[in-house]
């Protein structure tokens, strides 16, 4: 039974209105007086030297206002290596380096204008391959660097995993891989920034890291010669973030560059190809992995080794070796765990942070494996998952503190919702995978803290303003259904305002799964605050104890008579409009007590974690390769439903994203050149491909946690890849080892299984026929 009125509630999101009727403003709708349009010029080459840029014709067409190459700008770096800048000179790195741009009235003629830029390149040997990269010849991408291999040492040793392997009764080891696929985000990139006449900063950015923006914006004008100046970042509604968000991006340096070049505001807005070609991907990954057990099926050791593109500069695709720890430390009681990963530069694209942030990567091997493991060692499947299952008051090898834990009993929810022991067809088959995210923060950063500020009119309405970043998974409803519950209002009372650095407090960003829990606790931290002031007031004005008072129906309640009762607004305009009268406001930083990872990567990086277990059935067209997804179940375990219905939402949206990640989705590059940038050709599902699909909600309530909630907004896509692998090999026998597992993939394995080659010709038998296979 729900204690609560307005926390569990299933609550439409508070802008799904303005959103539904075209009332909703993002980047694309902004503008102001004498604003300019911005394009960029992106490289010809995959790496090339640039030996001449020539601007003349440019500069001489009607309407441009000014043209930037990158021998105009100071030194701007940015990325976690400070390997990029907004403009390239000397040489590019890939197809997505910006060499130019210019600043124009209209988007035609800055278009035009960028067509009239004249770059003369020196081709340079390409390396497109993480593991050619490796080697002592390979092409630099950045010669300073003196070698492509990033000099991050993502590499941990807990136990002994050699002596775990001599004692292990069933071990397997396998190769598996995953590749390029990009966030699809339908609200394409975009930035407007203008300086006042004393040289302060204002940008309109789409951006996930309000707070941290501005610190980076403010690093560019210091390189600018503008020191002391104030940047204000504003963010207009964001339609879909996913991660590709989360760093600063050189459309926005280039749009602040403009700006101050020209003196007038300027705007720049990718298009659909833009958004796939100068956007950054998910990283791809090479991994190779052995695990064991003894007889009676607990595991022993966890043996894994990564190879990732991290493309032709850092961002925060070069640090998802960090969280991939995470599941491969954690996912499951495994006491000797070995890792090692090394991130590569190429010439190809730059990977960046997406949804799952590394886990769906590393749980599409870990849950693959497991599958693999539970038959060698002849134990069924779910019983090998409840025997290594994680359980509260656990501790990993990477000291990570399990509090609440509900995957046992999201594995019994998905075995009972799917009814995995049913009579199956041929073709058909089940899988399932389960996961481990963070669910409370994640220290990254000093600080994975984020504030509250909330202001209370006369007439009982709240304003909250959060750091915290809606990118349309609801943060604002969330926060707003927290605050009423602990004040004793409606959500229609509360306003949130999480849009400017100038009013809103600091937040480390919408990255982790963090906002529900980490904002959730800030925003119930302020609104504690505010319920103890109207207490406060209200004792002396009915002339009752605190601890005898009571919020809720947007009143003031004693316990114990009925008669001493005042409207909120009332009492309120009571404690304002009175001798000596005060207003009620407050503020709350909530930073959570997690820890930075050390030298050792031991610490417990989050404050609780999210379980979940995913289960799938399929049928193989075995003609074909088709996979036909018949039933979808996904178990969470959310600690407390905060609001049901978003919640489902973003298990729904997940899951679909995952399944795209499964089995049709990858960005095909050729020699580092995007050859599908549009939604013809990269396929992305849509609303005609949602699968049957169940979400059963696990409430463990997480002592942590506001309300007992939980972070849940990117587990939904983590483990969906190995649960839809596992249900083709129960189906057909074949286990699929690379992603996507497209038709194509499963025929060639379902062939290659029966001896039957492409042409369809048994192996050993010869018909005399040629035979002929276009690649």
């Amino acid at each position: 039974m729900n204690q609560f009125h307005t926390v569990g509630k299933r609550i439409p999101k508070l802008d799904a209105m303005d959103k539904a009727t075209g009332r909703s403003q993002y980047i694309q709708d902004l503008k102001v007086p004498g604003m300019l349009y911005g394009k960029i010029l992106y490289s010809k080459y995959p790496h090339a030297k640039i030996v001449h840029i020539d601007t003349s014709k440019a500069k001489k067409l009607p309407g441009v206002r000014g043209v930037l190459t990158g021998y105009d700008i100071p030194e701007i770096k940015f990325g976690v290596y400070k390997d990029n800048r907004p403009l390239k000179a000397g040489k590019v790195r890939s197809y997505r380096d910006e060499v130019a741009a210019v600043a124009a009235v209209d988007p035609e003629t800055a278009e035009e204008a960028i067509s009239l830029i004249e770059v003369t390149y020196e081709a340079l040997p390409g390396i497109f391959d993480p593991v050619a990269a490796m080697r002592e010849d390979a092409p630099l991408v950045h010669e300073a660097h003196k070698t492509n291999i990033l000099k991050m040492p993502w590499k941990l040793h807990y136990g002994d995993v050699e002596e775990a392997k001599k004692k292990a009764a069933y071990i397997v080891e396998e190769n598996f891989s995953t590749t390029w696929v990009t966030h699809c985000c339908l609200g394409a990139s975009g930035a407007l920034a203008w300086f006042d006449y004393a040289d302060n900063l204002t940008i309109y950015s789409n951006t996930q890291i309000p707070s941290l923006a501005q610190k980076d914006f403010i690093d560019a004008l210091d390189a600018m010669g503008m020191k002391n100046r104030r940047v204000r970042v504003i963010k207009p509604l964001i339609g879909g973030g996913f991660g590709s968000k989360l760093d600063t991006y050189a459309y926005e340096y280039i749009a602040i560059l403009l700006a101050h070049h020209t003196r007038k505001p300027v705007k720049i807005v990718f298009d659909r190809q833009e958004e796939f070609i100068a956007t950054s991907t998910r990283q791809p990954t090479l991994t190779r992995i052995a695990q064991g057990c003894d007889k009676e099926g607990k595991l022993l050791f966890r043996d894994i080794s990564m190879i990732l593109d991290n493309g032709a500069y850092t961002s925060w695709g070069a640090t998802t070796p960090s969280v991939m720890m995470m599941p491969i430390t954690t996912l499951y009681k495994v006491p000797n765990v070995r890792y090692e990963a090394k991130c590569v530069y190429t010439n190809n694209t730059y990977a960046q942070a997406m949804r799952g942030y590394g886990n769906p990567q590393a749980t599409f091997a870990i849950e693959s494996s497991m599958d693999m493991l539970a038959e060698a060692a002849g134990i069924d499947r779910v019983a090998f998952r409840e025997i290594n299952a994680n359980e509260s008051g656990y501790v990993s090898p990477q000291n990570f503190k399990i509090t609440s834990c509900g995957l046992k009993e999201c594995i019994n929810a998905v075995v009972r919702e799917l009814d995995m022991d049913r009579p199956k067809e041929k073709g058909e088959g089940v899988g399932m995978a389960s996961l481990i995210h963070v669910g409370g923060g994640a220290r990254v950063y000093k600080s994975d803290g984020c504030g509250t500020i909330i202001k209370v009119d006369d007439f009982g309405k709240v304003n909250v303003f959060t750091g915290a970043s809606d990118m349309g998974q609801g943060a604002d409803t969330v926060i707003a259904q927290i605050v009423a519950e602990e004040l004793g209002l409606a959500v229609d009372d509360i306003h949130v305002i999480h849009t400017d650095t100038d009013v809103c407090p600091w937040d480390v960003g919408a990255h982790a799964s963090r906002t529900t829990f980490v904002a959730g606790n800030s925003a119930l931290g302020a609104a504690k605050k505010i319920k103890a002031q109207v207490l406060e007031v209200a004792s002396k004005i009915l002339d009752t104890p605190e601890d005898k008072l009571v919020l809720r129906d947007r009143s003031v309640c004693s316990m114990e008579d009925d008669t001493r009762t005042m409207e909120f607004g009332k009492l309120l305009r009571k404690a304002h409009f009175s001798r000596s009268g005060r207003m009620l406001m407050a503020e709350h930083f909530y930073d959570p007590a997690n820890e930075n990872l050390g030298r050792d990567f031991r610490g417990n990086l989050s404050m609780t974690y999210t379980f979940g277990v995913h289960g799938v059935r399929v049928k193989v067209d075995e003609e074909t390769g088709k996979v036909k997804i018949l039933d979808y179940v996904a178990a969470h375990d959310v600690g407390k439903a905060i609001n049901p219905m978003l919640l489902e939402g973003q298990v729904y949206g997940g899951v679909m994203m995952g399944i795209g990640y499964a089995l049709t989705e990858q960005i095909l590059s050729e020699k580092g050149q995007c050859m599908n940038p549009n939604f013809r050709d990269y396929k992305i599902l849509t609303a005609k491909d949602v699968v049957p699909m169940k979400a059963p909600v696990l409430e463990s309530s997480d002592p942590d946690g506001p309300f007992g909630a939980k972070g849940i907004g990117e587990p939904g896509c983590v483990p969906t890849a190995p649960a839809i692998a596992n249900a083709i090999y129960d189906a057909v026998g074949v286990r699929i080892k690379n992603l996507p597992m497209t038709p194509e993939r499963v025929l060639a394995a379902i062939r290659e299984k029966r001896g039957i080659d492409l042409c369809g010709i048994q192996a050993g038998k010869d018909t005399g026929d040629a035979c002929v296979v276009e690649e």
